[in-house]
């Protein structure tokens, strides 16, 4: 069974840093692209950044080029979003998604929380 959990989330004041990760548990990811979306209050769920996990192909939305970096750890099965220069706008529910490549994504976590304060 896939498990994905996320963590790192937090307070964080404009223009600060924080690192998330989405440990991946159940099967083994080499054909999957892992993603991060997020949810702002009363927003509908974005698309933040994807990687394909074989070849490490990263793609991100607009607003977060240049300050986001998805990245994956092998080893220890885990993908990271290093987060930087944050701003107020930035602050939603984080989710870690996994999908085969080509297919939508099916398995999601439960997601943590981002606050960045003006």
């Amino acid at each position: 069974q896939v498990q994905l959990v996320e963590s790192g989330g937090g307070l964080v004041q404009a223009g600060g840093s924080l690192r998330l990760s989405c440990a991946a548990s159940g099967r083994t990811f080499n054909s999957y692209r892992m993603a991060w979306f997020r949810q702002a209050p009363e927003n509908e769920r974005e698309f933040v950044a994807a990687i394909r996990w074989q070849t490490g192909t990263t793609s991100y939305t607009d607003s977060v080029k240049g300050r986001f970096t998805i990245s994956r750890d092998d080893a220890k099965n885990t993908v990271y979003l290093q987060m930087n220069s944050l701003k107020p706008e930035d602050t939603a529910v984080y989710s870690c998604a996994a999908g085969v490549i080509g297919k939508d994504y099916n398995y999601w976590g439960q997601g943590t929380r981002v606050t960045v304060s003006s």
